[in-house]
């Protein structure tokens, strides 16, 4: 496994079964095991904060519609799937071993795809990427969770600072910023910035240098097992797993008191294990 008997112990046996907190001696010294008090919060985005509010093929389909073109939304996300396999595949993260960026990677996905749906016109194709690449970066795209943002805010208020870890491109700034997400974040790393994509130990261990603290104050949130959650454990972090549609539901391999069905479970789990604040722990 990935997590260490001190964390099992910790995080399990201590307060896994979601008991109240039982006092700070007892929070700070379960079974001998004293506790780091956590300083930063990091957070994944896509399908942990927001979500894209319509399908590929809906949001293609609506562009091309701009341009005089009527195309089948099915069509359009089954070749869309085909060419993200395909470029994920021979180019990951954006391509930046291959001297590619975001922007270029993107436009040759979008342009694959509609080329896949019968779309010949080079000049067309490239407005078409041109104009979806931006379209991206606007909130009207993208569905922000309805308790992200209380969220966000209780782990403010307990005096922790936030950061963001992404596999994303150098958009999601802009994003999270039409979607009034940026502010609660003292920096935030992308895969295409970083080089690196989680699980790469290298993405994180950037996010920790601009902690300036270990892993051991450090928790981590986010949707996908291997590249949130055990990536972030691999490391010491204190990594939970968002499982809203109960995918771990009794699981073996992820413990009760690493499993958030919701993030407003988060905040507890922190308090839970040391938070500090004015030199105090909670």
């Amino acid at each position: 496994m990935f997590y260490s008997v001190a964390d099992t112990v910790a995080e399990g046996d201590c307060f896994g079964s979601g008991t109240a907190i039982r006092g700070v001696d007892h929070q700070l010294h379960c079974f001998g095991v004293m506790r780091a008090a956590l300083k930063w919060v990091l957070w994944d985005v896509k399908d942990t904060l927001l979500k894209v509010r319509f399908s590929v093929g809906e949001q293609y389909c609506k562009e091309a519609a701009r341009m005089g073109l009527s195309l089948n939304p099915m069509e359009v996300n089954s070749a869309f799937r085909q060419a993200f396999k395909t470029y994920s595949s021979r180019y990951p993260n954006y391509g930046i071993a291959h001297g590619l960026n975001g922007h270029s990677w993107w436009t040759a996905v979008v342009t694959d795809t509609f080329t896949l749906c019968g779309v010949q016109d080079s000049a067309l194709l490239q407005t078409l990427a041109h104009n979806l690449y931006h379209n991206f970066t606007k909130a009207q795209n993208w569905e922000v969770f309805d308790n992200s943002k209380k969220v966000l805010e209780a782990c403010s208020s307990l005096g922790l600072k936030l950061g963001i870890v992404s596999n994303f491109d150098n958009r999601l700034e802009n994003i999270l910023k039409s979607c009034n997400l940026l502010s609660h974040f003292s920096f935030l790393i992308t895969s295409e910035e970083a080089g690196e994509a989680k699980p790469s130990s290298l993405i994180f261990d950037q996010a920790l240098q601009k902690c300036g603290v270990s892993a051991a104050h450090v928790a981590h949130v986010g949707d996908h097992y291997i590249n949130d959650y055990l990536a972030s454990r691999a490391l010491g972090i204190h990594g939970f797993l968002l499982d809203r549609d109960n995918k771990h539901d009794g699981s073996d391999v992820v413990p009760k008191g690493h499993r958030l069905c919701s993030l407003e479970e988060l905040p507890s789990r922190l308090v839970q294990l040391g938070v500090q604040k004015s030199g105090l722990h909670y």
